[in-house]
């Protein structure tokens, strides 16, 4: 009851402090950055404290990361978007919190159904970032974003995403997870070849 544990508390706070400016000077203005492109404040090498100038400055997100889950499309040559969604429905039946409604679009003549969506629609103020439609989605055609500034105004007019807002492209899928659009490619490939295969035995 003399103080001297707040006197310690405050010792390490004082610490802290001006190690964050000896470790700024020790740099020379290479605060953010290592030579591997990882962020130095949060390496397990930082001392001190430091404060990231958003928006101005951003962490890198993890390859892993997750948030609102976004539909894939290949281009084609005369930049036509070949959406990979079949419009199965396997990633609106394991959403745990149901925010996902397809629509299967259908011929025109014939009135059979067709492997496409004409809608597909996602509320993201339900979504819960689980990832479970990227996961279970045999075609690779739903995958999890990396874009988390979503703020709107009027969540209730923009916050349900149609099939528009959620298209990109696999150029971008490509840029966010580079390391599992590898191993995707690779396995498709893998697979077209043991196709290939068997029908060379027949």
């Amino acid at each position: 009851m003399d103080g001297r544990g707040i006197l310690r508390g405050l010792a390490v706070t004082f610490k802290h402090f001006v190690a964050s400016y000896v470790d700024d000077f020790r740099r020379l203005g290479k605060r953010y950055f290592t030579q591997e492109g990882v962020l130095y404040r949060s390496s397990p090498q930082v001392e001190g404290i430091f404060t990231i100038q958003y928006p101005e400055e951003r962490r890198p997100v993890p390859e892993n990361f997750r948030f609102i889950p976004f539909l894939v499309y290949d281009e084609g040559p005369n930049g036509e978007k070949n959406i990979r969604c079949t419009a199965c429905g396997i990633c609106a039946k394991v959403c745990p919190p149901q925010c996902i409604w397809i629509t299967r679009a259908e011929d025109p003549e014939t009135g059979k159904p067709l492997k496409k969506p004409a809608e597909f629609y996602i509320d993201i103020d339900i979504c819960m970032n689980c990832g479970l439609c990227a996961e279970f989605c045999p075609f690779d055609a739903i995958i999890m974003d990396h874009d988390y500034e979503l703020a709107t105004y009027d969540r209730f007019a923009t916050n349900v995403f149609d099939i528009e807002r959620l298209l990109k492209p696999a150029s971008y899928y490509q840029s966010i997870r580079p390391t599992q659009y590898a191993a995707k490619a690779a396995e498709r490939e893998k697979k077209a070849a043991a196709k290939a295969a068997r029908r060379g035995r027949r």
